[in-house]
């Protein structure tokens, strides 16, 4: 049984029987997401938010009131979100809305918080356009930055001997500002680089074994990976059978999140450099704390979406206390320079760009007992890898 899911129920037997005095003074938030079409990242997200909410409102609440989400599914559809979110925000009483995973579903949600006023946290879209070339004064990004994650890999891959790269991603916001970024990095490392081949698969409509042999036919030193879930299973799949890893370095972008990494079981590859979660290898700290509380809360162990909801349950909280008030211009001036207590160590949400600065892991991929892990990892700050502040006041909108 699952432990969150059974407070969830006794406090809702409780309202049910005090009447609805509780619900009417909860503060509430609007999380959109792709429960359904994105299960595996969205089923844990959802319990890192619940984890953090328990421990939140056990300890008082939000200036005297329970934090209370509201969660709503859009199936990973834009146009869903938008209609969801505007429902949220005029109807349901939502002082904020937060949560999406895909990149072209979290602008799609951002500029309807630009065009009617009210805050958006991306709690996961990893698209920088987010808060870089579409940023809006209303948008907040929780999740590390792709041009960051890109960054780390491009420093790793420019201590190699590798000057042919091919590059694979899928194709949407998120995948082309991935490479976009890496590419950016490298060449910067490395002026020589050059990419050989560029694959770009749609999204979750992956061909793999075209994609592969189109980067064998290149015949790359080594090769740059976007592509994530049952995308980058195929991937793996198909790349091993044909021996189009062999001999090459691979950089993975997320392949060493749970969430992608576990379900290939004793297929995930090994020696891939990687930007991960290593949540089974982390050491006493807030980081095991967070791991210890989840697993024995949930029953399950945690992946990186855990750790997101958690800590963008943890941002709101800390940004409402700070604002003293739920209205938009008091939660606005809140969130710039927002520094949060997290399992990773304290975060900022930049006045700047109003992107936090959570790090990523970095490591090399292994098998351990039947299944992929991260080892040889580390937990790197973002800021060494961020572009200069001149460099993204010439990308973001003026306000």
């Amino acid at each position: 049984m699952n432990p969150i899911r059974t407070l969830a129920t006794a406090a809702a037997a409780v309202l049910a029987l005090s009447g609805a005095s509780f619900a009417q003074d909860a503060i509430k938030i609007g999380e959109i997401n792709h429960y359904k079409r994105m299960a595996a990242f969205a089923g844990p997200y959802k319990m890192g938010i619940e984890l953090a909410l328990k421990e939140i409102n056990d300890a008082g609440g939000v200036l005297g009131k329970p934090l209370e989400f509201i969660f709503r599914d859009d199936d990973g559809q834009p146009g869903d979100a938008v209609k969801i979110a505007n429902e949220l925000m005029t109807r349901d009483g939502a002082v904020m809305v937060t949560g999406s995973i895909l990149s072209n579903v979290g602008l799609a949600i951002s500029s309807l918080a630009a065009e009617k006023g009210f805050i958006y946290l991306a709690a996961e879209p990893l698209a920088d356009s987010l808060v870089w070339k579409a940023g809006n004064p209303y948008t907040f990004r929780l999740r590390t930055s792709t041009w960051v994650q890109a960054a780390m890999l491009a420093e790793e891959a420019a201590k190699t001997d590798a000057v042919r790269y091919a590059t694979i991603a899928p194709n949407y916001a998120y995948g082309t500002d991935a490479v976009e970024a890496f590419k950016a990095a490298l060449k910067k490392l490395k002026p020589e680089v050059e990419f050989v081949t560029e694959q770009w698969p749609a999204l979750f409509k992956i061909d793999a074994g075209a994609e592969v042999q189109a980067i064998e036919s290149a015949k790359p030193d080594a090769i740059y990976n976007v592509t994530f879930g049952s995308d980058l299973a195929k991937f793996v799949r198909e790349g091993t059978t044909r021996g189009v890893f062999d001999g090459r370095q691979v950089y993975g972008l997320l392949t060493g999140e749970p969430e992608y990494l576990d379900p290939l079981g004793d297929e995930a590859p090994e020696g891939w450099v990687v930007t991960g979660y290593p949540w089974y290898d982390l050491p006493d700290g807030p980081g095991k704390d967070f791991v210890d509380a989840y697993q024995a809360a949930t029953g399950e162990t945690p992946k990186i979406g855990s750790l997101v909801g958690y800590m963008t349950a943890q941002s709101i909280a800390a940004a409402i206390t700070r604002a003293g008030a739920t209205d938009t211009p008091a939660l606005l001036a809140a969130f710039k320079d927002l520094k949060v207590e997290t399992p990773l160590g304290e975060i900022t949400y930049r006045g700047l760009d109003h992107q936090s600065t959570m790090g990523a892991y970095v490591g090399t991929t292994a098998l351990k007992d039947g299944h992929g892990v991260m080892v040889d990892w580390e937990y790197r700050s973002p800021e060494p890898y961020m572009p200069s502040d001149d460099e993204i006041k010439a990308m973001r909108p003026a306000e």
